[in-house]
């Protein structure tokens, strides 16, 4: 039987309050108004930013929430006014919207919109608006996507349509996670052939943003973390050094700068920690060398002498990588299955939805509180996948 103009119940994982487990709770999804489309969510990924908003920021006003930003799925019904979309078309949500029209949309300088949740509800990180329900209570979406949902309901502005082959519990990492990094490096840092990088933090962004290092042809990629277990990996996506600053008994910026005559030409933090930023920074180079701030955070000033910008260095921030959202996820979409971008080897844990608060642990455990994430599928049974 149809599901179309009907009230879908459907199992999602609800944040009732900040610092506490989510609760597997059945809630009601109302079906999609005007220029909205309603979703079923197939896969999605658990990202570090879930779990500022539930252990970190924990804004007053941001609860019960239903979180996850990192997603795919396939468009169970629309709304008046869509035409772009269908019920059967493959598509991921996206947190920032691209509405074509706003002064940003037509401005090839930014990928910001001045329309969804992201204008001017970036503390709260949601609308006062949903289409949800649970226990005859309104619950928040967050970023304005929830994914962490078997089906979510987005204005059109906000999704993506992409290739009908894309694999779902694959593509969904771009969602998030591997187009910030990616991009960051590419589009934000726009990496020059021949050059030498560091990236800060090797999580999924970090890996994103070594991967897209090496795509923009850098020479030398210093790869940057704590757990030395992470640079296997981060040679997988194209790291060619290492470095632990825990095995040096001076800054680290100071041992970049050894390594380099001077400091890297491009230095990206991955992380979301003020300190790291400005470690980020006094890495690069002076008089030419670039830093971009990619890790999400709202919770502290960051610092900086005012000589290093005089001399040169110039500090950046990005978000979502720099995509134009609507247009560069799918195009991120075939570069995946063209193979030009890799996704498989970001993913090596499975967990069901009902492990949701074990697959977070396991994340802040693994992770340390990198950028990471997780993907939840959902076939007839939902599952993560823990990316380490």
């Amino acid at each position: 039987m149809s599901t179309a103009g009907k009230v879908i119940k459907c199992k999602a994982a609800v944040a009732w309050e900040p610092n506490k487990p989510m609760v597997i709770e059945e809630i009601e999804v109302a079906p999609p108004q005007a220029n909205e489309v309603r979703i079923k969510i197939v896969a999605t990924g658990v990202c570090h930013t879930d779990l500022y908003h539930l252990f970190e920021g924990m804004h007053k006003d941001g609860f019960p929430a239903v979180l996850g930003h990192e997603g795919a799925g396939i468009v169970e019904s629309v709304g008046a006014g869509v035409t772009e979309f269908q019920p059967g078309d493959k598509v991921i949500p996206l947190f920032i919207s691209q509405c074509r029209e706003c002064r940003f949309c037509k401005s090839p300088k930014t990928n910001q919109c001045e329309k969804g949740w992201a204008a001017d509800s970036y503390d709260v990180m949601a609308l006062a608006e949903s289409r949800f329900t649970c226990k005859g209570k309104k619950v928040l979406q967050f970023m304005g996507t929830s994914t962490f949902s078997e089906y979510t309901v987005m204005n059109q502005m906000a999704v993506a349509k992409i290739d009908p082959a894309a694999p779902l519990d694959k593509v969904c990492l771009l969602g998030c996670g591997v187009c910030t990094g990616y991009g960051a490096a590419v589009n934000t840092a726009k990496v020059e052939p021949g050059s030498t990088c560091a990236v800060f933090g090797l999580g999924a962004v970090g890996l994103a943003a070594v991967m897209g290092c090496k795509a923009a042809g850098a020479k030398r990629i210093i790869a940057v973390d704590i757990n030395p277990d992470k640079f296997e990996k981060a040679k997988v996506f194209g790291a060619t050094e290492f470095v632990n600053p825990k095995d040096h008994n001076k800054p680290i910026s100071e041992v970049l700068a050894e390594m380099t005559n001077g400091g890297v030409d491009f230095a990206l933090e991955c992380v979301g920690n003020v300190t790291v930023m400005r470690s980020a920074l006094e890495s690069c180079i002076k008089g030419w060398g670039v830093s971009v701030l990619v890790g999400w955070t709202d919770l502290h000033d960051f610092a900086a002498r005012p000589i290093q910008l005089i001399a040169g260095r110039t500090w950046k921030g990005s978000l979502f990588g720099g995509f134009k959202s609507k247009d560069g996820v799918p195009e991120m979409v075939k570069a995946y299955l063209n193979k030009k971008v890799k996704l498989d080897e970001f993913i090596t844990h499975n967990m069901t939805l009902d492990q949701v608060n074990d697959a977070i642990e396991l994340m802040k455990l693994i992770l340390n509180w990198d950028c990471m994430f997780c993907i939840l599928k959902h076939s007839d049974m939902l599952r993560y996948q823990l990316c380490e």
